[in-house]
């Protein structure tokens, strides 16, 4: 039974909360959006729509009015934080995920909402997919499980045929009890089992393996979304591939950089990348935030 052999991911998921505290901090504050600390440290900081609703701070102003004419894209908005009673002040207004500056689904539909970002051919080539695809979120993968039903788990982006699940400061892919992991229908054809990362009686990285088989169940691919200042999460994905039995379902993974994704977006959202998540363009490139005292963004 393999052990993890896993990079630690406590010092690399504290680094990047860290630093996206202190941008946006310094994001608010500079451009006077209303914003609300978390408590404990670092902070996380949570925005606020603005009085009219028109825009939010969390988001790019063309993606968020985007978001607001897309009924599907809307609904997104109101995934409910789930830890709001015990990290935030109370407000009338419930919190919801998608005002977190750590959100990994804010992060994705800045990007993926942003007017035009894949009507052009530079991001569908770079993920493989068709361009004009309308992104859904929050789609159900329904992976099929060996007693005839199906897991109702979401991903959290569909593109086609792709199935994205995104990463930002997540600690890691979550880890599950081998029977429920060995439960999936699919589970013995895509994998070999022996050389799958576990500890004890889980599996590691159960989002990982669970993806994969929705992409095979589904006969689409997958691509994990990651930021290059997380080699943990790199390293948990490599642990899943090794053990994919299937040779013609690897190529249909990957994994893509935030970093990367920054490489083919318009300069608008580039520097919004850069200010906001110290996201610079480049394959696989890192950010270096210097002090708080020294930052500039």
């Amino acid at each position: 039974m393999p052990s993890s052999g896993a990079l630690r991911s406590t010092p690399f998921v504290a680094s990047l909360r860290h630093e996206l505290s202190l941008r946006n901090r310094i994001y608010a504050e500079r451009l006077g959006l209303a914003m609300c600390e978390s408590y404990g440290q670092p902070p996380a900081i949570c925005y606020l729509a603005s009085a009219n609703g028109k825009t939010h701070g969390n988001f790019l102003s063309e993606s968020y009015q985007a978001i607001l004419k897309n009924d599907n894209w809307r609904r997104r908005l109101a995934k409910a934080h789930t830890q709001a009673k015990s990290a935030l002040p109370r407000r009338d207004t419930p919190w919801k995920e998608l005002d977190s500056s750590n959100s990994s689904d804010a992060l994705l539909m800045n990007i993926f909402c942003f007017p035009g970002m894949l009507k052009e051919p530079r991001l569908p080539n770079l993920l493989g997919i068709e361009a004009g695809a309308v992104p859904e979120f929050g789609v159900k993968a329904r992976v099929p499980l060996a007693n005839g039903r199906a897991d109702g788990t979401e991903v959290d982006m569909r593109l086609g045929d792709l199935l994205v699940e995104a990463k930002l400061t997540e600690s890691d892919f979550q880890r599950r009890e081998v029977a429920v992991v060995e439960a999936y229908r699919d589970f013995h054809e895509v994998f070999d089992r022996r050389s799958l990362p576990r500890e004890k009686n889980q599996y590691l990285s159960y989002q990982l393996i669970r993806n994969v088989l929705a992409a095979h169940a589904n006969h689409c691919s997958f691509c994990v979304m990651a930021d290059a200042r997380r080699p943990d999460l790199l390293e948990a994905w490599y642990g899943v591939m090794r053990g994919v039995r299937i040779v013609e379902l690897r190529p249909r993974c990957k994994m893509i950089t935030w970093q990367e994704l920054a490489e083919v977006v318009p300069q608008k959202l580039q520097r919004f990348l850069k200010d906001k998540y110290g996201i610079l363009p480049g394959t696989g490139r890192a950010s270096y935030f210097p002090e708080a005292s020294e930052a500039s963004v």
